[in-house]
């Protein structure tokens, strides 16, 4: 097997070489969402105790 049949897939390598692209797109931006959605989610945590501190004064 020659390295252009390696990047030929046979003929199928229009859709292997895209899918591969869109995970690997996924595979970086999940754990970039994960990370913003909690540092979100502690920022409001933070918010709330402050206003329950607040109240309570």
């Amino acid at each position: 097997m020659s390295w252009s049949e390696f990047w030929h897939m046979g003929g199928y390598a229009l859709y292997v070489w895209p899918s591969f692209g869109v995970t690997a797109v996924l595979m970086i931006a999940e754990p970039l969402l994960l990370g913003a959605r909690c540092r979100e989610a502690r920022r409001r945590i933070a918010r709330l105790r402050r206003l329950q501190q607040e109240e309570t004064r």
